[in-house]
């Protein structure tokens, strides 16, 4: 439906019951696909109703009314039950606020409550809940120079904004009836989100279109599943970028980075890839390798893999202008670096001195990129991509004049755009380099829809305790964002990391997406061996932990690549109803079923963790505790509280591997954790071989556990689905039982008598059910 609205057009869209799409014309033109973010271009889909009346046009579905005033002009969505999902803000009864441009530049001002909380926009400091402060929307080089040439003021600070990506989603939730709505801007211009007046809120875009979508929720699952339907889900990684990697910028040669991986092995620390950072590259030259260093860099490659490690290379967009550089000749040859406005090659100051930058606006350049990326895979064998500095950083050269499209666009309108464009490239290469094997692709910038090509980490953080704790809120912005594959530097990028903050730092990043030890030239060495024997034993038994939980954590990124699920989640996705749940962010569910209490403060060895509803087993002494309670509990040295959901069934590996390469156990051990009375969880187990896509075929197998309990007896029922995988090794589980009371089972009606709580069930491919009694 379109009507006209001060000489433009608004379009409205009903996309889903639950989704409606808002446009504005510009000149009486709509920008029909103005960025890369979505995955579709979808129109009608759903069925809905129109009426008028002389104040207003009614849209309805069965979930939603959209009322959209004549005069004043006002955009207003409510709910069939429930509170207001979006109401332009009033400044009088014949005045609303729902549009106004001026220039190139519109603004949007919404009604809240003062009371309300505000999720997303991608990678932002401090509390996780947004409301109060106001934040803008531009990727940048964090501890690099602004547009004038000037070091940003405290880039360390946990206030710091704007930062690395930038994602025009958020998500608003009125406290009272704890129903959300969530709201996505389609539009990659520098913006600004204002959500500190207590009673509206403010939206500026310095240009393009007024395109949003609305998410009418009332659950977060629903919104962050509609987010994934229109942005895109993340694609099934390789098991190896589950496991812990190791990167430091440092001037690795063959021979140093070989004995690296010497130590681990030989220290017993699971380590699945080795990183090489810009001093690898001859001269910084992107494509290139360090003649003198890596002399054979795809011996090495070859021989780290016999070890059981990746090798992963950083590849920047900044091109060193220099005659004679193949990559640059091939470059303008085919006309493929960004312009500035008079026509001239767009020249920046980045590593290697005067680069230019490829113009991966256009699908030629893009293709270029993905042959330049294939050929430096299939040459060395490495198993992946690092796109750093793709915010684009400039240096002191101010990016503006950067133009793009052969120089017709604007730099405002693709500056956020710059770092998608990137990854779509370069996971094209890959997928050209390895085509029967899964590659990996990690970005520092994005913006709405860079899950679908990479994962994101969290940029150049300091060795600092508030950078740990920030850690946490920022991750779970990136996942109520829809990109759940994050993680943060483990023990800091920039500073001297310290024995005390590098083991808590290990323990919280043990349970999270993206498990990367990486720092900065110059700074202390942060190995996990670098403080002596005590501190290795803990990073080491933390590290551990995670490869032991590979089989739980691989089947979240299943369920991530499928249903748009954060991998680490506030409380707030499982418990919205629980208002003490709405402000937790210094804790967070790991999967559906852990809940994982960091300590980030020097010394601590207890700290407060607040328990929803429902029954939670403490995973390193057995303790059941009831929530929702707020409990106090220790918190030593090797470990960090950890809580499993009562009603989960959490798969292990029986040991961890020094490297996810090839394992493939024959037992997998099922942690069974008794529920409350009346209840009912699903937990999943997924297999496959961990690299290929021959899941795709059907070769993989799921078995779906139902934990259902009445009264004094529980029953543990569990299907399977899948062909299985070549690789395939698994003859039992052994089952190891939480709360649970008697020493007997009944499997498939047979009675099994246990041991010290345990059970070893011999199945390959087959369904059981399983029952017993509750303590």
């Amino acid at each position: 439906m379109e009507i006209t609205v001060d000489g433009e057009r608004l379009r409205v869209e009903v996309l889903r019951s639950d989704i409606v799409r808002f446009h504005i014309s510009r000149q009486q033109r709509f920008d029909e696909k103005p960025t890369f973010s979505t995955t579709r271009d979808i129109h009608f889909v759903a069925p809905f109703t129109l009426r008028e009346t002389a104040q207003a046009l009614w849209i309805s579905t069965e979930q939603i009314d959209v009322v959209i005033g004549k005069t004043p002009f006002a955009i207003d969505i409510y709910r069939r039950n429930g509170p207001p999902i979006l109401e332009s803000h009033r400044t009088a009864p014949h005045l609303a606020q729902a549009y106004g441009t001026l220039n190139d530049m519109f603004a949007v001002v919404r009604r809240c409550k003062p009371d309300d909380a505000i999720f997303g926009l991608g990678q932002k400091t401090g509390r996780l809940n947004r409301k109060g402060r106001a934040f803008s929307l531009w990727n940048t080089d964090v501890l690099g120079l602004d547009e004038q040439g000037h070091a940003p003021k405290d880039p360390g600070g946990t206030a710091f904004d704007p930062y690395y990506i930038s994602i025009p989603f958020f998500c608003r939730l009125d406290r009272v009836s704890s129903a959300m709505a969530g709201f996505f801007l389609d539009n990659t211009f520098r913006a600004q989100f204002d959500f500190s007046p207590p009673d509206h809120y403010r939206i500026y875009f310095l240009g393009g279109h007024y395109l949003e979508y609305v998410l009418a929720g009332p659950s977060l699952a629903n919104i962050l599943e509609g987010l994934s339907w229109l942005t895109g889900q993340m694609p099934r990684p390789p098991i190896w970028a589950l496991g812990h990697h190791q990167c430091r910028w440092h001037p690795y040669t063959s021979a140093s980075l070989l004995e690296l991986a010497k130590q681990y092995r030989s220290r017993a620390i699971p380590c699945d890839a080795l990183w090489l950072d810009i001093d690898h590259m001859d001269g910084y030259r992107i494509f290139t390798w360090d003649k003198a260093r890596f002399p054979a860099p795809s011996e090495t490659v070859s021989r780290l893999k016999g070890e059981g490690f990746q090798v992963v290379p950083i590849i920047d967009p900044g091109v060193k202008i220099e005659a004679g550089y193949h990559t640059y000749e091939h470059g303008c040859a085919g006309d493929h670096f960004c312009k500035t406005e008079g026509g001239a090659t767009y020249t920046g100051q980045v590593w290697p001195g005067p680069s230019a930058f490829p113009d991966f606006l256009r699908a030629p350049t893009r293709q270029w990129w993905a042959q330049q990326i294939a050929e430096h895979m299939a040459s060395t064998g490495v198993s992946g991509i690092w796109n750093d500095m793709n915010e684009p950083a400039t240096g002191a050269i101010d990016p503006m004049p950067m133009r793009f499209d052969e120089g017709r666009q604007s730099h405002l309108r693709h500056h956020n755009h710059y770092a998608l464009l990137m990854a779509l490239a370069t996971a094209d290469g890959c997928r050209q380099a390895i085509p029967e094997r899964r590659s990996f692709v990690l970005s520092r910038a994005g913006c709405a829809g860079i899950q679908r090509y990479c994962a994101n980490w969290l940029g150049d953080n300091f060795s600092r305790w508030d950078h740990l704790w920030m850690s946490m809120p920022m991750s779970m912005g990136l996942g109520l964002s829809g990109q759940p594959f994050v993680g943060a530097d483990v023990g800091g990028f920039a500073g001297n990391c310290f024995p005390e903050l590098l083991v808590r730092w290990y323990q919280c990043a043990a349970f999270g997406p993206f498990l990367r030890n990486h720092s900065a030239a110059g700074m202390a060495d942060q190995y996990p061996w670098s403080f002596g024997s005590t501190v290795e034993n803990l990073c080491r038994r933390a590290i551990a932990m995670r490869y032991r939980l590979m089989p739980y954590l691989y089947a979240a990124f299943v369920e991530a690549s499928t249903q748009g699920t954060p991998i680490q989640r506030p409380l707030v996705v499982d418990f919205q109803a629980d208002s003490m749940a709405h402000d937790v962010d210094d804790a967070y569910l790991f999967g559906e079923h852990m809940l994982i209490a960091p300590i980030y403060a020097p010394g601590q060895r207890h700290r407060t963790v607040y328990l929803p509803e429902g029954r939670w087993h403490h995973w390193h002494t057995g303790e059941i505790f009831r929530g929702p309670q707020v409990i106090d509990t220790a918190a030593p040295i090797h470990y960090i509280p950890v809580f499993a959901r009562g009603g989960s069934v959490i798969a292990t590996w029986p040991e961890a591997p020094l490297s996810t390469a090839g394992y493939q156990p024959q037992i997998v051990d099922l942690h069974v954790f008794m529920p409350d009375d009346a209840s009912e969880r699903r937990t999943m187990l997924y297999e496959d071989d961990g690299s290929s896509f021959a899941y795709q075929r059907g070769e993989f197998q799921r078995t779906q556990f139902v934990l259902e309990r009445h009264g004094k007896r529980f029953r543990l029922h569990a299907s399977v689905e899948g062909n299985g995988f070549a690789q395939w090794q698994r003859a039992a589980f052994r089952l190891r039982f939480y709360g649970m009371r008697g020493d007997t089972v009944e499997v498939n009606g047979r009675r099994q008598t246990l041991v010290a709580n345990r059970l070893i069930l011999t199945n390959a491919r087959k369904p059981f059910i399983l029952s017993g009694s509750v303590a």
